[in-house]
This record gives structure tokens, sequence and C-alpha cells, in this order.
């Protein structure tokens, strides 16, 4: 019997976190533009001289070989987390809905998975992912982005038509508990959208966490992530009984989830706490984009429409 009654789903990134390596890495610097050219390439995305979108489709485009002679490369090169196989065991026999979600190419992801999980275990795990158009003589490698956004694949939204899914399929009065996994500042965007965090020790995105305050539980193998949620459904089947808010309940997300829903809701709804303005700064200066979308689409500001055009004119 399953430890708790609660609907969880769970969300992992795939490069350097099921993986240790970057699969797209691996391809561009044995068989691409090298490794010189695609750190210069990475320096350029974190610069913001370029996007990530930009960036990605000359790296991919730079390679030359068909996909069968790619995936030797990656298949020597590539190591698994060695927890890994055993945590997705764990949440078959519980019912946990596992989803990998990634800026790479579904069809390298599926792939690796296949070969090294197994067809029938890797057919378990759904993969949130950009498609590819590769040719087969190899003269192409095109990526078919998700969404039309500067990195490609929105994360966030991703997490959040999860989240939607879930609840959908839930007991009344549920609300499924969303657990991210990941290493790097890529997947933040994502991980702000779940009620657990785990981090990779030692790697960008925990440090992020660190500086940022950001709750988190850090991690060296998929061992310490099965424990850890473990620990999670014990606790919140003991508090909560699989009803209402999990334990582990994350406002933040919650407050996304509500600006993201059809209706509009009130500029005091979203910055009327006693950090709104501290939080109202954080937004534009880590993510204005995200601020304009919300003031022009979602926001209904109670101070009015002229309040509104000034505060997106800040916002630029």
């Amino acid at each position: 019997m399953s430890p708790t009654t609660r609907k969880i789903v769970c969300f992992s990134d795939f490069d350097g976190t099921i993986f240790m390596q970057d699969t797209g890495h691996v391809l561009f610097d044995n068989l691409g533009c090298g490794e010189e050219r695609r750190r210069l390439l990475d320096e350029q995305i974190k610069s913001g001289e370029r996007s990530f979108r930009d960036v990605s489709e000359e790296m991919w485009g730079s390679l030359r070989v068909p996909f069968e002679d790619g995936f030797q490369i990656m298949e020597k090169e590539l190591d698994i987390d060695p927890g890994f196989q055993e945590f997705h065991q764990f949440c078959v026999d519980n019912d946990i809905d596992f989803n990998v979600i990634s800026a790479g190419l579904k069809p390298i992801l599926r792939k690796v998975l296949d070969t090294f999980l197994g067809q029938q275990e890797a057919s378990r795990i759904q993969i949130v992912a950009n498609d590819a158009e590769i040719r087969s003589d190899g003269s192409e490698w095109k990526p078919i982005w998700r969404h039309d956004t500067e990195l490609g694949h929105d994360k966030a939204l991703s997490v959040k038509e999860g989240r939607a899914q879930a609840a959908e399929s839930a007991l009344d009065g549920e609300i499924p508990l969303i657990i991210f996994i990941g290493d790097g500042v890529s997947d933040l965007p994502a991980a702000r959208e779940a009620d657990v965090l785990f981090a990779r020790k030692g790697l960008r995105l925990e440090e992020y966490c660190i500086e940022n305050n950001i709750p988190y539980i850090g991690f060296d193998s998929f061992a310490d992530v099965k424990r850890e949620v473990q620990a999670i459904m014990k606790e919140d089947q003991q508090k909560t009984g699989g009803v209402g808010k999990p334990a582990r309940f994350n406002p933040r997300a919650n407050m996304w989830r509500r600006i993201s829903s059809r209706q509009a809701v009130s500029w005091n709804d979203i910055f009327g706490g006693p950090y709104s303005w501290r939080l109202l700064m954080l937004i534009c200066h880590r993510f204005p984009s995200l601020l304009l979308q919300l003031l022009r689409r979602r926001i209904r500001c109670s101070s009015g429409p002229r309040a509104s055009r000034n505060i997106i004119r800040r916002a630029r």
C-alpha cells in the first residue's frame, strides 16, 4: 500500500541530472562545432548576447553525421546516475507520475533511455522536450521548438500543464504534490513551479538557491531523492491524510497558478502582502519579460490603466 493517498507528479531534468553528462555537449564536442566553439556559444547565452534558442540552432546545425553515428558516441560517454533506476521503479510502485522535462531533443532522449533502461521500463517515462527533424544522411539536425520563445521550451509552462492534468484526475479536495529535480539555472523557471525542489549538490542550481534563499533539498544521487520522497510522503499522509494542501506546499507556485488561470486577478491579490514591493523588484530584475506578460495579459491593476502603463514603462 502506498504511504500516501495524494497524487504526486515528478518532473526531472535530463542532462546533468538523470545522466551525468549533457547529451548535446557530447555530440557538439566530438562531432560538431567542437568544445572550444561550444564553450564560446555557452558564454554568449550567459551574457545575454544571444538567446538560448539562437545558439542552440547553431550548435545543432553544426552536426553533419547520421543519427546512429552520433548515438554511438553518446553510448560510450554517457553515465546514468547510479540510483536512478531504483528511484524510477519506486515511482512506478507508488503510482508517482515520472516525467523527463528537457531543453534537448526528444528523439535523442528517447533513444538514450531505451538503450540504458530497456524499452519496457523507458516506455513508462513521458518525455516533455523539443522535437527534431534529423535527415537520414545526417546532413541536417533541426530542432522543432516546443514553444515560440527565446528558450524554445518553456519548462515552467510544461510543469503548469502537467499540474493541471494531475488536478483533473485527482480526487475531490486533493491538490497534487509537484516535485522537480534538476541541476542548473536553466531549470529554475520550472523549479519555481514545484512544491518540492531537489538540486544536485555542488552545481549551479544549488548555488543559486543558496544565494537567493530558495528552499531546496540537495542530493548526490537519486538514492538520496528516493529516501527524501519516502519521508515526504509519510509526512504528508500523517499531517493531511492526502486531502487539501500538501504538507510541503509552495505558496509562490500557487500564486503563479492563479495568475496563469483564465480569470484575471487583481494586482492586490499578488502584491498585497508584507513583501509585495520586494517581490515586485525581484521579478523586475530577474524576469522582466515575464512581468510584462503578466501586466499586459493577466493582471487587472486595481489602481487603473494609467498606473498599469507606468509600471510597464518602468519594467522595460
